[in-house]
């Protein structure tokens, strides 16, 4: 009894942190997703008004097209890339050591940094990538190919957090099972897709659905490198919630775009779930 009460003591911290930055803001915002609110006025029920307003706002199919784009593609890269090179380091070639920390350095910079810096690259007039290849293409500013830039950096980032995952989950096989297959006579491609593929089933789930779900919550790179533009061309879900909040001051329609991703990355997962069954 002693030992819970002394368990409870110290996780007490983190209990009323959550509770309070966490639990409450949750039900606060789902009950002004049914208010009409500007932050000073008086807060008026509105009912499901504000869901109404939203889904009928001619750019929310765009704004939503965006995010499913992005967020397909950047999670369909950062678990197909970071699968193979994790494939590629846990060979033990040489210097994989080095490998590891140089894919891994992207993540822990901070996002804003990172957008700053491939803003810098991708620049019309002094970026290195229209040096380098003698372009003068208007990366960011260019509605068709501002989307396919904000993906490549976000893949790049997201990289070395997943490699270590993949690394986690090769560790878990058990080297005996490849020593068997090499004898029964099996070539590295059997090896790889009869054998760890299957193995590392609950590995990929796992990083395709935290994948997803950071993707579909970036905000970041969208708001540093293209504030959504050029033409609504990167504007998706999270950044549409802050503009609705902080720029239109309508709270009660940011709060019910917020429960309308809420649900949609509830479905996502719940069909991820259902794939990898």
């Amino acid at each position: 009894m002693n030992k819970c009460k002394n368990g409870l003591f110290f996780i007490l911290p983190a209990l009323i942190g959550t509770f309070i930055f966490i639990i409450i803001p949750i039900f606060c915002s789902f009950a002004l997703s049914f208010a009409d609110w500007d932050l000073l006025s008086e807060i008026k029920f509105v009912g499901f008004d504000n869901y109404r307003a939203v889904l009928s706002e001619k750019e929310f199919l765009q704004i939503l097209f965006n995010t499913l784009v992005y967020a397909v593609s950047t999670t369909l890269f950062s678990v197909l890339i970071p699968l193979f090179i994790a494939s590629a380091l846990n060979t033990k070639i040489r210097g994989s050591e080095v490998f590891k920390t140089v894919y891994f350095l992207p993540f822990i910079t901070p996002a804003v940094v990172i957008a700053i810096v491939w803003s810098w690259i991708f620049d019309p007039n002094i970026g290195a990538v229209n040096t380098l290849f003698r372009t003068h293409l208007n990366w960011l500013f260019d509605t068709r190919l501002a989307m396919p830039v904000l993906i490549f950096v976000s893949v790049w980032k997201l990289i070395g957090y997943n490699v270590v995952l993949f690394l986690t989950g090769f560790a878990s096989i058990n080297p005996d099972i490849y020593e068997a297959s090499k004898i029964d006579g099996a070539g590295s491609r059997e090896i790889f897709t009869e054998i760890t593929l299957p193995l590392l089933k609950p590995t990929i789930f796992f990083v395709t659905l935290v994948t997803t779900i950071s993707c579909f919550q970036v905000f970041d790179l969208i708001y540093v490198m293209t504030s959504g533009g050029p033409e609504n061309a990167t504007n998706i879900i999270v950044y549409s919630i802050y503009k609705y909040a902080f720029e239109y001051f309508d709270i009660g329609k940011s709060c019910a775009l917020a429960y309308i991703l809420f649900f949609i990355v509830l479905l996502l997962a719940i069909l991820q779930r259902k794939f990898a069954k």
